[in-house]
């Protein structure tokens, strides 16, 4: 499944977010590279242990943990804390599958990675390239959003950045371990959430809304893993 959710972050809010980022210092991103993405990786990212990171990453977990469209569909057990990149002057990160399992610099607790986001904070217009490139089951999917909003994706997904050759690209990322661990069983429970958020909004009163609501949580019982 692959959502956008706009707005996590107002015009005004990315503004100041911008200018805190092109002050930042900035690192070579091949730092964090694997020994197979290494070979395809060339970015730039904030250090986990950057302050203004770690401040704005609590803000995004805020945000996300407080925004009915991301817990619907993502679920969420963890999050690994939010990072930070920028691509420019050709910056470009290859095909390639994101690790299965993390673990943050500033903590012991791992994260299996079920669900990838990004969350843009500079405009579609500002860079040329740059597109987030994500390969599912309905062919490739190109992304490039309006600032302050977020797209999220299975992390099993086959994806990548296309060369920023103009401009510049400034992004946060992040993955989410699910209380569901199956893409397609996320899925049908969103479809299924969807669904019922919008009867109860046009038949406030239908009889069909208890047993509904009660087939989704009775299958995410079953299905969740906390």
């Amino acid at each position: 499944m692959l959502l956008q959710i706009p707005n996590v972050f107002s015009k005004e809010e990315v503004r100041y977010i911008r200018q805190r980022l092109e002050q930042a210092n900035w690192q070579d991103g091949q730092l964090t590279a694997g020994h197979i993405a290494i070979n395809c990786k060339d970015n730039e990212q904030l250090s986990e242990e950057d302050p203004f990171a770690i401040e704005l990453g609590d803000e995004i977990i805020k945000r996300l943990g407080n925004h009915p469209l991301f817990i619907s569909a993502a679920l969420p057990h963890k999050v690994f804390p939010p990072m930070f990149n920028r691509y420019q002057g050709g910056g470009t990160y290859g095909f390639h599958v994101d690790n299965a399992i993390r673990k943050p610099k500033t903590s012991s607790q791992r994260v299996r990675t079920d669900v990838s986001s990004t969350l843009f904070f500079s405009e579609p217009e500002e860079y040329e390239g740059g597109e987030l490139v994500i390969q599912d089951t309905y062919g490739e999917q190109r992304v490039r959003l309006p600032a302050g909003d977020l797209v999220l994706y299975p992390s099993t997904s086959l994806h990548q950045v296309t060369p920023v050759t103009s401009g510049a690209r400034y992004a946060s990322f992040l993955w989410t371990q699910s209380m569901v661990r199956s893409d397609e069983k996320r899925r049908l429970l969103f479809d299924m959430d969807c669904a019922i958020q919008q009867l109860v909004q046009d038949v406030p009163n239908h009889p069909s809304i208890i047993k509904l609501s009660g087939n989704y949580h009775n299958l995410l019982r079953q299905w969740a893993e906390i």
